[in-house]
């Protein structure tokens, strides 16, 4: 009997420095070995391919699990505050603590769970920080006071940290090259996903309150997603960390624990306190604490030991400027905080009516990530200037159409536009600035850029955010809240234009360099 026809492929799936062997059906001299960052062409058949792409596909399943539920849980919150004030009887303070504690934790860590995966294991750090969400998800869900769930919150919050550096760091590290477009594209189009189902799903879930579980529902959906995901990454997803072995930086972690604090936990409380005195002595602070946390890297950089953040790699022009268009890029998180006011108190709309207005740009949001691959084979690194641009374009239109009333058709399509530039701009930030660092530091950049991420966050709810508030001011109505919306977006507009036009220079930075290595 004759074997089946083989074919010629390079199997890329490393699996922790374990060389294993593949034989399906007839094919017994069909094989197909491989070994941790070796890669040995043989012919397999297509029923060894196949059942390698399911392998695959299982694993990625299980990895952008980690990308769908930070932000979901993130989004999915927001549309819940009205019900969870009324239900534990919370303080204002508790409420919005509910948010920021989060967002302050998972900020806060990220460097430090980057590295972690680095050194222990990305894999590892993975499931350690998935399992702690889970349970964290379900202490929310039961939470019988407003204390209970800003403690449950904040361990979400350390929890989700550790959990998104693995991702794009696992994707960086243990996927073939050919495949890291489509893969950040991927993990750009998850992410909207989550925003998306975060708004609306959200919005559903609280008006529908299933099973009598009223708000505590947004939180115990986490508990089966996330058991799936704990099930998949263990029994598929291979392990990767840095070559050497190394102990964590405690000194740095301390420091620049304390530096982030001292940045980000000001600017987040700060307009609903009407900004004490002591923020601004926080923020004041923080600037010696940044410069005594790079001093501490150096040194221990210079005693030949392994620092949490190497600050050589960050200075490096492709991560630093990377960097500074993360931190740009996400002035967009102010739209989604005041978007929401202005549907739901300027225009009286449900939470479930809020989530569906968002759904243009959660549109665009999932196309411009599905768009990528088509459109990175013609513009290449071009995407990221496009992305940003869409985005200053689009909200330029949006604030352009707010009137006395409901928004127009004119509005949606500006959202739509937004929406498709911020997912082109993310995933090619992230693949540009991964692709630019060695794989051993991969989790501690990973880390970085959604740090910045979130730091440009924490700034532009307090600059943009307090410009809206200002516009606001103690007036009521649609035509009061339009006005508000439209200084804000107006406001949100400088970051992106300069984001776009430093995307536009690193591109351009970018190929002189590259031509001239080539002309050499």
């Amino acid at each position: 009997m004759r074997p089946r026809r083989v074919e010629w492929h390079v199997c890329s799936w490393p699996e922790s420095g374990v060389i294993q062997s593949l034989k399906v059906g007839l094919d017994t001299s069909a094989t197909c070995c491989y070994r941790a960052n070796h890669v040995i062409p043989f012919p397999i058949t297509r029923m060894t391919i196949e059942a390698s792409s399911l392998r695959r596909g299982l694993a990625l399943a299980s990895l952008y699990t980690g990308v769908f539920l930070p932000p979901l849980d993130y989004f999915i919150v927001n549309l819940a505050l009205p019900a969870i004030h009324v239900g534990l009887k919370a303080s204002d303070a508790q409420i919005q603590l509910t948010v920021s504690a989060y967002a302050l934790a998972y900020a806060v860590v990220l460097i430090t769970g980057g590295r972690l995966g680095d050194l222990y294991g990305r894999r590892r750090i993975f499931m350690i920080g998935m399992a702690a969400f889970v349970v964290a998800s379900a202490l929310c869900g039961m939470a019988m006071s407003g204390e209970v769930l800003v403690a449950s919150r904040v361990v979400q919050g350390i929890s989700a940290a550790l959990i998104t550096p693995q991702v794009l760091a696992s994707i960086r590290t243990v996927f073939p090259a050919q495949m890291q477009a489509r893969l950040m594209g991927l993990y750009g189009f998850v992410f909207g996903l989550a925003s998306v189902a975060g708004q609306v799903g959200g919005g559903a879930l609280i008006d529908l309150h299933p099973w009598g579980l009223d708000w505590r529902v947004v939180f115990l959906v986490n508990v089966p997603i996330g058991m799936l995901a704990l099930v998949g990454t263990w029994r598929y997803l291979p392990e990767s960390r840095a070559e050497r072995r190394a102990r964590i930086d405690v000194p740095g972690m301390v420091a620049l624990t304390i530096a982030l604090m001292l940045l980000i936990y000001p600017l987040t409380v700060g307009r609903e306190l009407h900004w004490p005195a002591w923020t601004f002595w926080s923020l004041g602070l923080c600037i010696p604490a940044f410069v005594a946390f790079i001093r501490i890297e150096r040194w221990i950089a210079q005693q030949a030991r392994d620092p949490l953040v190497d600050v050589a790699v960050l200075s490096q022009p492709v991560v630093a400027i990377g960097l500074l268009l993360a931190f740009l890029f996400y002035s967009i998180a102010a739209f989604f905080l005041t978007y929401g006011i202005y549907l739901q108190e300027g225009l009286g709309w449900t939470p479930l009516q809020s989530g569906l207005g968002l759904a243009p740009y959660g549109a665009g949001y999932l196309l411009g990530p599905l768009a990528t691959p088509w459109l990175a084979r013609r513009i290449g690194e071009g995407l990221m200037p496009l992305g940003f641009g869409c985005l200053a374009g689009g909200f330029a239109l949006c604030a352009s159409q707010l009137g006395h009333g409901a928004p127009e058709l004119a509005f949606y399509i500006g959202l739509l536009i937004a929406g498709t530039g911020q997912g082109l701009a993310l995933p090619s930030l992230q693949r540009i600035v991964l692709a630019g660092v060695d794989a051993r530091h991969a989790g501690m950049t990973a880390g970085a850029i959604v740090a910045m991420l979130y730091i440009g966050a924490a700034f532009a709810a307090a600059c943009i955010g307090g410009a809206f508030f200002g516009a606001l001011g103690e007036g009521g109505g649609a035509a009061a809240h339009a006005h508000a919306m439209r200084i804000g977006l107006e406001w949100m507009l400088v970051p992106l234009v300069t984001g776009f036009l430093v995307s536009v220079w690193m591109v351009r930075r970018r190929h002189r360099t590259t031509s001239a290595v080539r002309g050499t």
